[in-house]
């Protein structure tokens, strides 16, 4: 048996895929490194005596991140696969301290590092690291040293000048759209839910409101037709008290049927005219005991 696809099934995938997409870009995946240097450009491993508030103000807006790593660690090309993608559109330094120096490891993200700037991209990274080896002991020296390297870079017009600038990525702003779209949708819904449903409840009112005032006209009209019935009982005029009883009691019967039908609700138009005929009768038998 086959499926129908429904705008509403298309609109569920669609949103899926677009949670799944904002979910990546902004880092679900991401691992240590990548969760911090995607809004900091310092990195340091668990045990590494580092003022960070003070490296940051270090290099500051600088396209540049340093990544600090355990010390003895080898491979450091690690730190720059880590990063790639959060750090994308900087110069990326990997440093470990071996002893009483670092070992350094540097990548380049900047555009266009695969075509035109490939040269460019591997001088910035065997530079950017020069100068370091004295400052094993004191890391915040150290970067004060890679920020100077990285401006000597920018001067020398090997690396592109300009602040690195952080912002959420594009499905983020397409779910914030679609939050603040469905936030107005959903009130002008309700908006329109609402006044409809005004609408549906007034008329309903009005509609009981006048079913209240026919009922009311016709138990109005049905209390008369009663008093004329009692008005009519003993005047039964003389030489034609049969004809009179018969007539009487077939009006009372009649009366009898109706207000049965008047407990059980029947339409009022058809009781309004019931009730207007037999008025009429008693009216027409009253005339005759004058």
């Amino acid at each position: 048996m086959s499926r129908r696809v429904t705008p509403f099934g298309l609109a569920v995938v669609a949103c899926l895929i677009l949670a799944g997409w904002a979910l990546w870009s902004g880092g679900i995946l991401d691992g240590a490194i990548a969760r911090q240097v995607r809004s900091s450009s310092v990195y340091a491993a668990p045990g590494i005596d580092l003022d960070r508030p003070a490296a940051q103000r270090v290099i500051g807006n600088r396209r540049l991140v340093v990544i600090m790593l355990a010390p003895g660690t080898d491979d450091l090309r690690q730190g720059c696969d880590a990063a790639r993608q959060a750090a994308k559109g900087t110069l990326v330094l990997v440093l470990s301290r071996q002893d009483d120096e670092y070992d350094t490891y540097g990548c380049a993200l900047l555009p266009g590092v695969d075509d035109e700037n490939f040269g460019k991209a591997a001088v910035a990274e065997t530079t950017i690291g020069s100068g370091i080896d004295g400052f094993a002991d004191r890391p915040l020296e150290a970067l004060k040293v890679v920020a100077v390297n990285y401006d000597g870079l920018v001067k020398a017009g090997v690396v592109p000048d300009g602040a690195r600038t952080i912002s959420p990525s594009l499905p983020r702003y397409l779910i914030a759209a679609a939050a603040i779209a469905a936030v107005l949708l959903g009130a002008a819904g309700l908006y329109v839910a609402g006044r409809r449903a005004g609408r549906l409840a007034v008329a309903e009112h009005e509609r009981r409101a006048a079913a209240v005032d026919a009922g009311n006209a016709t138990s109005a009209a049905a209390a008369v037709l009663a008093q004329q019935i009692v008005e009519l009982d003993g005047r039964s005029p003389r030489g034609r008290r049969k004809t009179f009883d018969n007539q009487y009691r077939r009006l009372a019967g009649d009366y009898a049927e109706l207000l049965g039908e008047l407990a059980a609700g029947t339409g009022s138009a058809a009781l309004d005219r019931r009730i207007e005929a037999l008025s009429k009768r008693c009216r027409e038998l009253a005339a005759r005991t004058t």
